[in-house]
């Protein structure tokens, strides 16, 4: 359970956009929330606390997906003391990679994580800002599976209720907010 206080503090440091990327889209812009050290230290203790006491232990590693990802997992791996690995967009890492694609509304897109980011096997929490769809998590997922390590559950800043991400995703989902 998250504090409610805390919860109010997050959503009042998100600030929406309404029509971006595109029309229709309301984008939650989370810059607020890192630029306020103490808010973003509380939120992403309370995310880690949250995790762990829902899990029963730690995860080895929290691999973030480009590019907010990369904010909240290392933060997030900060505060849990263990590594962080990075999911990048296709193409961006220099040595061997596991791929998985995935749809978009118009297209599709791929995702990679370096094969020898961390020893297989490890437990692996897999963060990032938002949850919408589920599309880039579910991909995410598969990924550290490919990698031969064990997706254990993912932590978000923000859910957004309304896209069934949460039936889709089969792993325990960890927020601070929901819309």
């Amino acid at each position: 359970m998250v504090d409610e206080k805390l919860a109010e503090k997050i959503k009042s440091a998100i600030v929406d956009v309404p029509d971006y990327p595109k029309k229709g889209v309301v984008f939650k812009d989370i810059t607020g929330l890192f630029a306020s050290h103490k808010l973003f230290k509380d939120t992403m203790r309370a995310l880690a606390s949250k995790t762990v006491s829902q899990l029963g232990f730690k995860p080895d590693y929290v691999a973030g997906i480009e590019a907010r990802g990369f904010i909240i997992g290392t933060a997030l791996a900060d505060e849990l003391g263990v590594g962080f690995v990075p999911i990048r967009k296709a193409g961006k890492l220099p040595r061997d990679v596991v791929s998985e694609s995935y749809d978009l509304e118009y297209g599709s897109a791929s995702i990679e994580l370096q094969k020898d980011a961390m020893p297989e096997n490890s437990r692996v929490l897999i963060a990032d800002d938002l949850l919408a769809t589920g599309g880039t998590a579910a991909a995410a997922e598969k990924l550290i599976k490919k990698q031969g390590s064990e997706p254990i559950g993912f932590a978000f800043v923000i859910v957004l209720s309304g896209f069934g991400s949460r039936d889709m995703l089969r792993l325990p989902v960890f927020e601070m907010v929901e819309y």
